[in-house]
C-alpha cells in the first residue's frame, strides 16, 4: 500500500515549527494505515492561519470563526483522493500554551484528529469517540505524544 501526503504552507510560521513537516507526514500516514485506508490514498494537509481557516468554517459550517481544525472529505473518486486536512496557526499555537503542550505535538495531534474524520471516524456520541480516541491515542503514541485524553480526564 502506498500513501501519499502533500504538505501545503499557507502561512510561513509553520515552516518555523522545528521538525514539524516530517512529523506531520508521518502521523498522517500512520492514521492511514491503522485507520484502514484504500489502498494509494492520498491527501493535503494545509498549514494556514486564523483569518484561513476562519473563511473556511464560515463557508463550509456556518461558523463565522477560527478553529483548530477542520477536514474535508473528498467525494469517492478513481484515485483515492481523501481530501483535505486544514491547520489555524493562531488556535493551534494558542490551545497548545493553555495546555502547556508543545506546538509541534498539538499539531500532529489535529492532524491525526482531521485524517481519521476523513477516513470516516467521528466523535459527536459517546459511542463514535469509543472508537476514534483510543485509535488517536495510539497513533500519537507511536511517534511520542502523550495520550492527550488521558491528560484531559486527569483535569
Amino acid at each position: 500500500m502506498t500513501f501519499s501526503v502533500h504538505l501545503q504552507f499557507a502561512d510561513s510560521r509553520w515552516r518555523r515549527v522545528r521538525a514539524l513537516p516530517a512529523r506531520l507526514e508521518t502521523a498522517a500516514l500512520l492514521a492511514l494505515r491503522q485507520g484502514k485506508a484504500p489502498g494509494n490514498a492520498a491527501l493535503t494537509i494545509l498549514l494556514a492561519d486564523n483569518a484561513r481557516l476562519k473563511t473556511l468554517n464560515h463557508d463550509y459550517r456556518g461558523i463565522d470563526k477560527p478553529t483548530n481544525v477542520l477536514s474535508f472529505p473528498a467525494a469517492m473518486n478513481a484515485e483515492n483522493y481523501l481530501g483535505d486536512v486544514a491547520l489555524a496557526f493562531e488556535t493551534t499555537r494558542d490551545e497548545a500554551k493553555n495546555q502547556d503542550k508543545r506546538l509541534a505535538d498539538h499539531a500532529t495531534h489535529l492532524v491525526v484528529h482531521g485524517v481519521l474524520h476523513l477516513l470516516g471516524f467521528d466523535h459527536v456520541t459517546a459511542r463514535q469517540a469509543k472508537s476514534m480516541e483510543p485509535l488517536e491515542s495510539r497513533i500519537l503514541g507511536e511517534v511520542g505524544i502523550a495520550d492527550p485524553y488521558a491528560a484531559e480526564a486527569a483535569r
